[in-house]
């Protein structure tokens, strides 16, 4: 462990700590921000309400909208001359939001990513290639910075120049990779097509973010590469990425950093919390934060938390991992879909690739979902489609479809692509595409 005497602090002397940050935090809300001054006295609150862990219930909840009404500086919760970074979210589903840093949350924020490293296998002693993207998103300096507060060697490679990234990879042989895990499968591509064995640089563990993926995804990513793959997550909204992840002894869960977040799982639709063990959407308290208070965000994942005990030796309470986000599940026909469901099937088959797209397709009033995937390059289903066009009507397009209709419920249309036709990410890739037809 990095910091084993907050890793394992028992769950009484967590809760005191979380009471207290809590407290802290509320008071210094309520008296810089205006938008939960309002919203605390419209529920008859005042600070001293609030005096324990257990009160957090009683607060108001934030949501993406309400940070983007109050754009840009509407949650700061310090002056502006103690502000010492901004970054913003990845605006994937909309307007980018602007968060703040002092001085004293970069340092927290190197911190938790050092310690999520530890969590993940890394040593002082490694060198770690971080293609995570830099600038305004949170994963490449955030990373970057943990990987140096942690005392190892970083390699700021970010996204991009996929070439040159995997001449780097085989010169400098890191023993660790950050990135999102559609983007370790494009470096993996580019190395094969380049006559490179993945295996072959020794990397021993990697830490993949920024995007859903599936168990499947998982078994493909350690098989071709030989190495430990451990999910992170993490939201600009709260710090960046850090907030949990998984040990590398279980790959069971990601561990939260309870110290700093305080986590809930609320009903998507309700907002009221759920039964212990049930899914749901995670809400999240960043208790530590100076530059902003962000309370109760509700972040729109759906997910569940485990309180067993781990075999690492963690006492902070683990998330599954995410089953998906609460604007990402298609309504198709009445069925509730996840497209983490659709890649859990396509990765189950030997020879499809993990690249792939989902596509909502509308003819007047007409919905049909497809699901267009490439074959594995070394398949022998690539070397049938080389050979008959109308491969896409074929017998394994119907299977595919059928395993999908077992899974879903719904009807969905397979078809199958030549390998390196589909659109490669230097980031979070786009899985889901809508397409509108008179």
């Amino acid at each position: 462990m990095f910091e084993p005497q907050v890793e394992s602090m028992s769950r009484d002397e967590l809760a005191d700590l979380q009471s207290r940050r809590l407290r802290q935090l509320v008071q210094r809300a309520y008296e810089k921000v205006p938008f939960y001054r309002r919203k605390m006295e419209s529920r008859g609150l005042v600070p001293q309400d609030i005096r324990s862990i257990a009160d957090i219930r009683y607060l108001p909840t934030l949501q993406k909208s309400d940070m983007r009404e109050q754009y840009p500086f509407g949650l700061f919760s310090a002056e502006r001359e103690e502000i010492a970074r901004f970054h913003a979210s990845s605006g994937t589903k909309g307007k980018p939001t602007l968060v703040g840093y002092t001085a004293h949350d970069l340092q927290v924020f190197a911190n938790l990513l050092a310690r999520s490293l530890v969590t993940a296998g890394a040593t002082p002693q490694d060198t770690i290639h971080v293609a995570y993207g830099y600038g305004l998103f949170t994963g490449g300096l955030g990373f970057h910075a943990g990987v140096e507060h942690l005392g190892a060697t970083v390699v700021p490679a970010s996204s991009g120049q996929t070439v040159r990234q995997v001449t780097l990879m085989q010169d400098l042989r890191p023993q660790g990779i950050c990135c999102t895990p559609s983007y370790a499968m494009t470096l993996a591509d580019v190395m094969l097509q380049h006559s490179i064995q993945p295996k072959s640089l020794g990397i021993r563990y990697g830490i993949f973010g920024a995007e859903p993926w599936s168990e499947s995804m998982r078994k493909q990513i350690e098989d071709i590469y030989g190495l430990t793959a451990c999910d992170v997550y993490g939201l600009s909204e709260l710090m960046g990425p850090g907030v949990a992840i998984e040990c590398f002894e279980e790959q069971n869960g990601l561990h939260l950093a309870e110290d700093h977040f305080y986590a809930e799982i609320c009903h998507p639709d309700t907002g009221d919390p759920v039964p212990e063990g049930e899914y749901g959407e995670l809400v999240l308290t960043a208790l530590s934060k100076e530059a902003m208070a962000i309370i109760r965000y509700r972040t729109g994942d759906i997910t569940r938390l485990k309180s067993e005990p781990c075999s690492c030796g963690r006492t902070h309470r683990r998330m599954e991992r995410l089953l998906g986000r609460r604007d990402d599940m298609l309504v198709v026909r009445g069925v509730n879909v996840y497209p983490s469901e659709i890649e859990r099937v396509i990765l189950q088959c030997p020879e499809l690739s993990a690249h792939y797209q989902i596509r909502r397709v509308y003819q007047g009033h007409l919905e049909q979902l497809e699901v267009h995937v490439e074959v594995a390059d070394s398949s022998a289903a690539s070397v049938e489609l080389a050979a008959a066009a109308s491969f896409n009507s074929d017998a394994f397009s119907r299977q595919v479809a059928e395993k999908l209709y077992n899974t879903l419920g719904i009807k969905v249309e397979v078809k199958i692509c030549p390998p390196g036709t589909l659109p490669r990410s230097e980031g979070k890739a786009v899985r889901l595409v809508e397409e509108r037809h008179s």
